[in-house]
């Protein structure tokens, strides 16, 4: 076991946080107008096999990470289609940045989501995730990225490849 955890939650994990920080590459990209291809294809590459990765987990019933991971695998296939099949040209450059960012919240909801149920102080004020600490920590996250994500729509104008 590594840090207490399988073989395979570790690779899960792993492929998360490399998709996290090529999400903030991405967005600091959409945002400064640069393509970073090489970022964004680490991104929405590490980003698909997280959500594949979480469906190989034994479960019982359907469980909101679920969901998250359905809606995810949805807003990484329209970022895919718009980025590399209609290039970004037209109305596919406002649905390339809205479905990375999407994304990129979804991976960045998980991350806060794992926080909470195992970082020992963040459990103690919200161990069912019901309570107002869990509510304001995602709520912050969504103002953030909603705001972070409007700015791109309006700045990204992709150039030429880098």
């Amino acid at each position: 076991m590594l840090f207490g955890m399988t073989p395979f939650t570790f690779v899960h994990v792993l492929l998360s946080l490399i998709a996290i920080v090529a999400g903030i590459a991405v967005a600091v990209g959409l945002l400064t107008q640069r393509r970073l291809e090489r970022w964004t294809l680490v991104f929405l590459v590490t980003t698909a096999a997280t959500c594949a990765t979480g469906f190989l987990f034994p479960f019982v019933r359907f469980l909101p990470s679920h969901a998250v991971g359905i809606l995810t695998s949805l807003i990484v296939i329209v970022a895919i289609y718009a980025r590399y099949s209609r290039h970004m040209r037209g109305v596919w450059r406002a649905v390339y940045v809205v479905a990375a960012i999407a994304a990129f919240f979804f991976n960045s909801f998980v991350l806060v989501a794992q926080a909470f149920l195992k970082i020992p102080s963040l459990h103690e004020l919200a161990p069912t995730q019901a309570e107002p600490p869990f509510a304001i920590a995602q709520g912050l996250l969504f103002a953030v990225f909603l705001f972070a994500g409007v700015l791109a729509v309006r700045r990204f104008r992709p150039a030429a490849r880098e």
